[in-house]
């Protein structure tokens, strides 16, 4: 059965326009000279649900006799009532719409009127998202759309494709060529306003035809959560597994003795959180101290377990120096709380965040987590050493009530909480979370269910206040509460530990949830990425997160929940769930230089924080002034984060199983 089209008009439900080169303003084909062909190649017993979905050919053939150069966009329209929309990696129901918008970090919203960073209606490069979809969640029904998300010839890469969506049309979208509309955000201080179409068209030449199959989705839906589920049918569609580069404990080997050498600062006793080489081989620092996130904890605890994988005294005296000067000297005896930071020997609450906040005070996610890995050092320390470090435990046990006596009416963890007296002064995050996962592993390490009724109740807050709808925002302290993938790694880790202390499969259930939720930021296939050096060393993006809707670059955070999934794929034999972990394992290990300047600077063992998988955040540059795809800069919490996927409990699975 195939329709021909000659105007913008629907068939099918579906609408066909076209925006010629020069112009953004989109007209029927027949008004530039093309045809629109419509031909159904569905299964028989297709239905439009992920199973069974319908599957249109479209075809775009150039009737005139000169080229022809623009962007094609076929649209999926649906009766639009309260639409949610999710473009993975990118939109996340309408990017927190309803809050105040007039905040210091711009990110795409979605409202009724237009008001930048807020518009009805959205387009973007395919490559921004990391499954090639747009879902639509209305009345009870997900509406989806699925294409491919690039065109070549052979091995000749041709253009990107695109996604949109329309609250106020009441569609999804689908286009050959691409825009980033009605803004492309470069990085969340840096949005332009739209351009007119040029290199971001196709080009069709004097009867050539363009081609696509495009997956169509209709079906009923419980609640947001059928996302999760319908990109599990994305994800088995699209996947490419990342590239083989190093194996596991050479990567550990490699980035561990690279971040002990060059970034440990004695007479700090702690790491700098940016490295950089000098022409003249020298180096110099960009410390931003902290006691965690992008520092701190968050590069000691994984650098201790590094130093017993690879046998480094060296490496792990630092680590537990660090620890040691953490638990001995940074606690504000005003709020019974540690402070965040630390300059030249001075405790302070103002790390390179500060100025940031809406409100002064301790953060609880650097708080939390800095607990978190404090409780986990204390444990590896234990079944590696068979030391039992009772001061890091003491420290912990101190803080641990302090920080459950924050909780509001909600049962939720606050933002920030009071230097004064460590009560909470805001509220309206995830960051808490990370609270919640310090209180959940000193229960275990303790066999102590003090805390247990508090921990369920916080932890069912935080599951249908966030998890249960698709957005979990106001973990980084950078974003202003933009939709993020961080936060959700705080959940799972407490998730794991309620686990255990309950055996209860509702939390193996939200768990599952949890980690589908960060899936929808994790890349189910590798892009084509055109700027170096990522462009030039085949590197994946498969298995890596898109950080946030406000930071449009992978970053390797999400490499630390490894042991958490396999933590969970044990217990359920999920396959998924263990496929994303073999890609993110597989991931990480091609994130760093390998040899010398292998990403275009840096040492062997040196890797940066940024990855930029697309047009976002291509901030660096190189000598001449061209974009770079990475930082140029050694950043020791990236590296951590890699070193903890492959260090931990996870070792022994890469050596059994031979992932890597």
């Amino acid at each position: 059965m195939s329709y021909t089209m000659q105007g913008g008009e629907l068939v099918l439900n579906m609408r066909i326009t076209v925006a010629s080169k020069g112009s953004n303003d989109y007209v029927s084909c027949d008004a530039v000279g093309l045809v629109a062909d419509i031909s159904d190649v569905s299964k028989k017993d297709a239905c439009g649900t992920l199973s069974s979905p319908y599957v249109k050919r479209i075809s775009i053939k150039n009737n005139t006799d000169a080229e022809w150069c623009g962007v094609i966009h076929i649209e999926r329209v649906f009766d639009k009532n309260s639409s949610l929309f999710y473009m993975p990696g990118f939109m996340y129901g309408s990017n927190r719409g309803e809050a105040p918008i007039d905040v210091d970090a711009k990110f795409p919203r979605i409202r009724k009127d237009m008001h930048m960073p807020a518009s009805p209606w959205w387009m973007v490069r395919s490559d921004r998202l990391s499954h090639p979809v747009v879902f639509a969640y209305d009345s009870g029904k997900m509406y989806g759309i699925t294409a491919q998300p690039y065109y070549t010839n052979g091995d000749n890469f041709i253009q990107y494709g695109g996604f949109t969506c329309s609250a106020e049309d009441g569609s999804i979208g689908y286009t050959i060529g691409y825009e980033n509309a009605p803004w492309f955000f470069l990085q969340s201080h840096n949005v332009y306003d739209r351009t007119v179409i040029d290199k971001n068209g196709y080009t069709l030449s004097p009867g050539e035809s363009v081609e696509a199959d495009i997956v169509l989705y209709e079906y009923p839906a419980e609640d947001e959560r059928e996302i999760y589920t319908a990109l599990e049918t994305i994800y088995n569609m699209y996947h490419e597994a990342p590239r083989k580069a190093s194996d596991g404990h050479t990567t550990i080997a490699d980035i561990s003795k690279a971040v002990s050498r060059d970034s440990w600062i004695e007479a700090d006793k702690a790491y700098s959180g940016f490295v950089f080489e000098q022409e003249d081989g020298s180096f110099t620092y960009n410390k931003l101290p902290s006691i965690s996130w992008t520092n701190g904890m968050a590069v000691a605890l994984p650098m201790l377990l590094s130093s017993y994988r690879v046998n480094d005294e060296t490496m792990y005296n630092q680590a537990v120096t660090f620890i040691d000067n953490l638990v001995g000297n940074s606690l504000n005896k005003l709020s019974g709380l540690p402070y965040d930071s630390c300059h030249d020997g001075v405790w302070s609450n103002r790390g390179w965040w500060y100025e940031r906040l809406w409100s002064p005070g301790h953060s609880s996610y650097l708080v939390g987590q800095a607990l978190y890995y404090i409780c986990k050092a204390y444990e590896y320390e234990k079944r590696f050493n068979n030391i039992s470090r009772d001061d890091w435990m003491q420290f912990v046990a101190d803080i641990i009530p302090r920080i459950e006596k924050t909780k509001n009416t909600d049962d939720e963890y606050p933002y920030i909480l009071s230097a004064k007296t460590g009560a909470g002064i805001e509220y309206d995050s995830f960051a808490g979370a990370w609270c919640m996962a310090a209180t959940a592993y000193y229960s275990v390490l303790n066999h102590d269910l003090t805390y247990l009724d508090g921990l369920k109740k916080s932890e069912k807050h935080y599951y249908d206040e966030y998890i249960k709808c698709v957005s979990v925002y106001g973990a980084p302290l950078d974003t202003d509460k933009a939709v993020d993938s961080e936060g959700v790694l705080a959940y799972i880790r407490a998730l794991r530990f309620i686990h255990t202390l309950t055996n209860d499969d509702i939390y193996l259930d939200h768990m599952r949830d949890a980690l589908c939720y960060e899936f929808t930021f994790k890349f189910c296939y590798n892009s084509p990425v055109k700027v170096p050096p990522l462009s030039k060393m085949g590197w994946s993006s498969c298995g890596g997160s898109i950080t946030s809707v406000a930071n449009p670059h992978i970053h390797p955070m999400s490499s630390t929940v490894t042991d958490e999934m396999l933590y969970y794929a044990t217990k359920r034999e999920d396959e998924y769930v263990k496929s994303r972990l073999n890609d993110t394992l597989l991931w990480g290990c091609q994130t760093y230089n390998t040899y010398d300047k292998e990403y275009d600077y840096g040492l062997k063992g040196w890797m940066s924080e940024r990855f930029c998988h697309s047009e976002g955040l291509l901030t660096e540059k190189y000598p001449d002034g061209s974009p770079a795809s990475t930082w140029f800069a050694l950043m020791p919490w990236a590296c951590g984060c890699i070193l903890e996927s492959l260090a931990g409990e996870c070792y022994e699975y890469i050596i059994d199983n031979k992932i890597i």
